[in-house]
């Protein structure tokens, strides 16, 4: 009895090993997407994640919500300096995602400082 128990037990904590693992390192997607920075927030009651978005149309129209890593040091500073202003971000999309990372599937890379489509000549 004691060993089936164990057995089972063993079985479900592989699993969840692997299913972890997939989340963790099997990216989605991966691209860019540009817009101005309208929020970049540490929201949470139990886990504080880093949540964000950017505006992609003139008319904010189109929001695109993210989440960046706490590991990820680089994308949060640059953000933090760039809010309100165009920006380019690299992400990973994921097929899932836990309480512990953020609110969306989407986890920004890399963030470059971009020109506006919209206001070239200024």
């Amino acid at each position: 009895m004691k060993k089936t128990l164990l057995g089972i037990l063993g079985v479900i904590v592989l699993l969840f090993i692997a299913w972890f693992a997939f989340i963790y390192f099997v990216p989605y997607s991966e691209g860019t997407r540009s817009g101005e920075l309208i929020k970049f927030s540490k929201k949470g009651v139990i886990s504080k994640t880093w949540e964000g978005e950017i505006s992609q149309g003139i008319s904010g129209a189109q929001i695109f919500q993210f989440s960046v890593l706490d590991n990820n040091r680089e994308a949060i500073e640059a953000l933090q300096e760039n809010e309100g202003n165009y920006v380019r971000l690299k992400y990973k999309e994921r097929y899932a995602t836990f309480f512990f990372w953020g609110d969306t599937k989407y986890f920004i890379t890399e963030v470059e400082e971009a020109q506006s489509p919209h206001f070239r000549d200024r």
